[in-house]
């Protein structure tokens, strides 16, 4: 029981569905990169939960960064208006990148970021999105690795937020609507 449940209208996808499907998509990366090593970059702050069980259960070698955008603001749609508030660490030139984004809405800011990172000449580069929501899709952005479709409401849970708060949900769930004036 959460200080939060009351303001979640339901629960989408439980602690244990969350892990089982992490499990899933850890073990298609871990098969599809045999033999290489990749780097898992989280896009703050939404997929740090995601990244962190992925790559624990991924069985290859790998190697971590973060980059930080926000098209978001403090609303719960996108503002169109991406930037990049924390860049990359290390160089990416000739490695093997998997992008790891908690949800892929509008598409507006993995479009962007995917095509600066692949100006850094990256051996190959694939999305990984915990949460897909094609309904809301504005420009087009091939995933990869996807871990549940989910319909056109705003969640929170598992690391993603509304004005930051629940990210500490074990779940992920649909925020009631009178909670975010939606």
């Amino acid at each position: 029981m959460s200080i939060f449940d009351n303001d979640i209208q339901e629960v989408l996808f439980s602690e244990e569905q969350l892990k089982n499907r992490v499990q899933e998509i850890a073990r298609q990366i871990t098969a599809d990169y045999q033999g290489k090593e990749i780097m898992l970059i989280s896009v703050l702050r939404g997929s740090f939960v995601f990244m962190a069980d992925l790559c624990r259960a991924i069985d290859l070698p790998c190697t971590l960064d973060f980059m930080a955008v926000s098209s978001y603001g403090k609303g719960t749609k996108s503002s169109g208006q991406v930037q990049i508030t924390k860049d990359l660490s290390e160089d990416i030139t000739d490695r093997h990148i998997i992008v790891v984004e908690d949800i892929l809405d509008s598409g507006n800011t993995l479009s962007y970021l995917l095509k600066i990172l692949e100006n850094r000449h990256p051996a190959s580069i694939r999305l990984c999105t915990l949460l897909d929501k094609p309904e809301r899709r504005v420009k087009p952005v091939q995933v990869h690795y996807s871990g549940f479709t989910i319909p056109d409401a705003f969640v929170v849970g598992y690391g993603l937020d509304y004005a930051e708060k629940y990210r500490n949900l074990p779940y992920i769930g649909i925020l009631k609507p009178r909670v975010y004036g939606g």
